[in-house]
């Protein structure tokens, strides 16, 4: 409903304006006319807070109602009678967080599963990030791409420069940072030409890299950490973190560094002096970490291996909470939403996508493709078609929707065929959607349903 505010605030009557609906000629009434008495009293009628939320975004007028009426800690008390006796301040944003992040777990752990899959590659993509409903893939050819996690759509590409493959990216709502082997590489997200190319050099045999505005960590083969800053174009220190190869970074709060081996070791670093606060072990060697998701929110460091174990570490006490092997294979990717300590997405080598709660390290759900289902599918050619105008430039991707099949925690991989079960090389968590890879051309959006 669209609500330009067009009432005189000194009480007189309101200026008629034609109704745009339907294809009448006569005059009606409008959500303009009523008084804001009245419009109070239809807003606090609402039993939704998020229907709350969708009408003060409709207008200015309306977003004043409804702060200014107090509305959203009427409706949280009305649902919270015991919390009116409480000294503790209500906070609607902090009230929406919560309210978000336990709708998304809720949702993971029990909603219905659609996989949207498209040709996002000509080559193939072997890591995917997602961030802010955008989603970047990328590696095994030397392009990156920016899609919409919504509807799939192609958002903008960046291309690798000289002969340069890349190891390793990340992104956030203004740049593009990529790992060669050797180089760090930086374009602004709207434009395809890479503005920043570091000196080689300064690092050889680039494994892995972290991304926090505006430093970049980068593991290497010799087991140190670059800590490399953007706006000075410099190495700003460097760390020793393993005597093997990092294999995999996190970074929290911008105070730790976190840094995988090829020794099964996570070691943790202060950000600044680059002095080593302590050592992770896992009591499954030999072993691979192969990936790493922090969680500053409940001081966990979760972690993925070559063994097929899923690992989670308390870092106040630096010690395992749990380790268990969730896969019979290499985990490649483990990642939640930030935010969210419910639950942690696994995938890897047998090609199923595994949701972990992250207290206990139980096997939630698992999901692999459902062959029974026909695709349906929707083109932006069609779409040209249907709507008689060009749309942008980029690749003209189809879209296949299928449905997910659920397989109990237990299920005989051996018995399901590998093409409904691609090997996942990367994978990354978003409100309610994961984007995998799967070292082919092809990009997964697995969106959940309540």
């Amino acid at each position: 409903m669209e609500a330009s505010s067009s009432r005189s605030r000194s009480g007189g009557l309101p200026s008629k304006r034609r109704s745009s609906g339907g294809g009448g000629s006569g005059y009606g009434p409008t959500a303009q006319s009523l008084s804001d008495d009245t419009l109070r009293s239809i807003f606090s009628r609402l039993d939704d807070h998020f229907d709350l939320a969708h009408c003060s975004a409709v207008c200015k007028s309306w977003n004043t109602i409804i702060s200014t009426g107090h509305l959203m800690r009427d409706l949280y008390y009305k649902r919270n009678p015991q919390a009116r006796s409480s000294s503790i301040t209500f906070l609607t944003k902090s009230y929406f967080e919560a309210l978000a992040m336990n709708g998304h777990a809720s949702t993971l752990t029990s909603g219905s599963v659609e996989v949207h899959q498209w040709i996002g590659h000509p080559m193939r993509a072997t890591l995917c990030r997602m961030k802010s409903g955008s989603v970047l893939t990328g590696k095994g050819d030397k392009v990156l791409r920016l899609w919409s996690a919504e509807n799939c759509k192609y958002m903008n590409e960046y291309n690798v420069p000289d002969s340069k493959m890349l190891v390793d990216f990340d992104f956030d709502e203004n740049k593009i940072v990529g790992l060669t082997s050797s180089q760090v590489c930086i374009w602004k997200r709207s434009g395809p030409r890479s503005i920043f190319q570091s000196c080689g050099g300064t690092f050889s045999h680039g494994l892995c890299m972290s991304y926090a505005d505006p430093e970049v960590v980068i593991g290497c083969e010799d087991g140190r950490a670059f800590v490399y800053d953007m706006y000075s174009r410099s190495c700003s220190s460097i760390h020793r973190l393993h005597p093997s190869p990092v294999t995999c970074l996190a970074l929290i709060d911008d105070q730790l560094i976190i840094g995988g081996s090829t020794f099964g070791s996570v070691a943790i670093a202060d950000h600044t002096s680059g002095e080593r606060l302590g050592l992770l072990k896992s009591a499954f060697t030999p072993t691979v970490i192969r990936c790493l998701s922090s969680s500053a929110n409940s001081h966990l460091i979760f972690a993925g291996s070559s063994s097929g174990y899923a690992h989670c570490w308390d870092l106040r006490t630096l010690r395992p909470l749990w380790e268990t092997r969730v896969s019979p294979n290499v985990i490649y990717s483990a990642h939640h939403f930030p935010g969210d300590t419910s639950v942690l997405a696994v995938g890897g080598i047998d090609g199923v996508l595994r949701l972990v709660c992250q207290r206990t390290g139980d096997t939630i759900r698992s999901f692999i493709m459902d062959a029974g289902q026909p695709a349906q599918s929707s083109s932006r050619l069609q779409a040209e078609k249907k709507h008689g105008c060009p749309a942008e430039s980029g690749p003209r991707q189809q879209v296949e929707k299928k449905n997910a099949r659920e397989i109990a925690p237990d299920a005989r991989l051996d018995n399901i065929p590998t093409n409904l079960r691609p090997q996942i090389t990367g994978l990354s968590v978003g409100m309610r959607k994961i984007v995998t890879t799967h070292g082919e051309n092809y990009v997964r959006v697995w969106k959940f349903r309540s």
